[in-house]
């Protein structure tokens, strides 16, 4: 007999009563306005769920917060070791970055989320469960396509998908009023209308202000947004040096300390927050297929994605690095456009920790005024030679006279191109 697939869906729910949904709640403006309009408007029984992956201060009087706009529930978990360890981690062992630029401090932290609900939903016997995300982002795309990969039997709300909540609230003003007027405790106001998003990996900005990409995010009058990380100019005047040891490619020591992975990021964001360290500000190519402007702060993950490549220099085989290196741009848009848990991307992490076996050894970094700079490497498994690569002469495996042959053999194609080119052939 074959099996049928349930996909989720994001509509028919309106018709149905007593209805169970486990929301991913973060406390801000748009989740709690959504937590309470669900409740109206499905008639549901409303759970929140919200990880602690790092948001610190903001997770303070949620709970109470959840409960007092309408929740029967909150659920709050500590999730940031799982986080660093499960998700953080071996997206750097791949050395991932998307279009060059950005840490994925937002793409990897929803499929966690997403696999929780999921466990969370099924606990409770939930019929659905919903997110904030808008129609326009990625996160949407990000949360359903986990989803849809461990649990194809739930189903899914987006309220930012269903056009009589997007008339009732065109916009964060009318969503603020709402607030105000239902007694809903957010904060937020429509002087600083931009949003953010903390994790342990990094704070993310956009709308509002930030979304004319001419607008200069450095600004003077926008130090009060980063929350991360110093501006580069206020950094020490002096450097400060770092020794961060891996094992088989993940960082396991800063300064000589063992460290779990969640006390590597934790090291790693105040010492890049000190020194201006992880400050990113592109126009990124969205999933959905329009672009969007985004301000970042990576501290700790700006400082591991350079010190990993440091030492993946020194102990990878040159053929194995741009055999993964090759693979960068797709493990990276996988990540970014919520293939997480595809097939796909679990073939490429095992192909990525197989290059990352020899990844051992200590790398010693100086941070200064926004930069990293490389101030040593060591490995017990160095593929590095000095007797090898040393201009000083003497005995090595290496004859110089080699490279007559090889460089023949390679100019072949080259010679023999030139000669059709000058008999006018070509």
């Amino acid at each position: 007999m074959s099996a049928t697939l349930i996909l989720p869906q994001t509509s028919n729910l309106n018709h149905q009563t007593s209805l169970k949904i486990v929301l991913a709640y973060s406390g801000g403006l748009d989740t709690s306005i959504i937590l309470r309009w669900l409740k109206e408007n499905y008639q549901a029984e409303i759970i929140a769920f919200c990880a602690d992956i790092g948001q610190e201060e903001e997770l303070e009087g949620l709970e109470g917060k959840a409960l007092k706009t309408g929740a029967s529930k909150c659920v709050i978990e500590d999730l940031r070791e799982e986080f660093a360890r499960d998700f953080i981690f071996p997206m750097f062992q791949a050395g991932a970055i998307y279009e060059g630029q950005y840490f994925l401090g937002t793409s990897i932290a929803r499929p966690l989320i997403a696999k929780r609900m999921v466990e969370i939903a099924r606990k409770e016997n939930a019929d659905a469960i919903a997110h904030g995300a808008t129609g326009k982002g990625n996160d949407q795309v990000r949360f359903e396509l986990a989803a849809t990969a461990l649990a194809p039997e739930l189903r899914v709300i987006a309220p930012w998908r269903e056009e009589r909540f997007r008339d009732q609230f065109p916009g964060r003003a009318e969503m603020i009023a709402f607030a105000q007027a239902n007694k809903i405790p957010v904060i937020a106001n429509a002087e600083k209308s931009y949003s953010m998003d903390r994790n342990l990996l990094h704070i993310s900005f956009e709308s509002g202000v930030l979304e004319d990409p001419w607008f200069d995010a450095s600004a003077p009058e926008m130090r009060d947004m980063y929350k991360l990380s110093v501006a580069p100019e206020d950094a020490p005047n002096e450097p400060e040096h770092v020794d961060l040891g891996f094992e088989a490619g993940n960082c396991v020591a800063v300064n000589g300390k063992s460290l779990s992975p969640l006390g590597v990021m934790e090291a790693l964001n105040k010492l890049g927050g000190k020194h201006g360290i992880g400050r990113v500000d592109i126009v990124e190519n969205r999933s959905i297929g329009m672009k969007g402007r985004g301000v970042y702060e990576t501290p700790g993950g700006a400082i591991l994605h350079f010190a990993h490549r440091q030492i993946e220099t020194l102990t990878m085989d040159r053929e194995v690095m741009h055999l993964r290196d090759s693979l960068i741009p797709k493990y990276s848009t996988l990540v970014y456009n919520g293939f997480w848990f595809s097939p796909e991307r679990e073939a490429l992490q095992a192909l990525v920790t197989e290059t990352q076996r020899d990844v051992t050894g200590i790398v010693r970094l100086k941070l200064y005024k926004g930069n990293i700079i490389v101030a040593g490497r060591k490995s017990p498994k160095s593929l590095y030679d000095r007797q090898i690569a040393t201009m000083e002469g003497g005995a090595s495996i290496y004859d110089q006279s080699d490279a007559t042959g090889f460089i023949r053999l390679n100019a072949l194609r080259l010679k023999v191109r030139a000669a059709l080119k000058l008999s006018g052939k070509r």
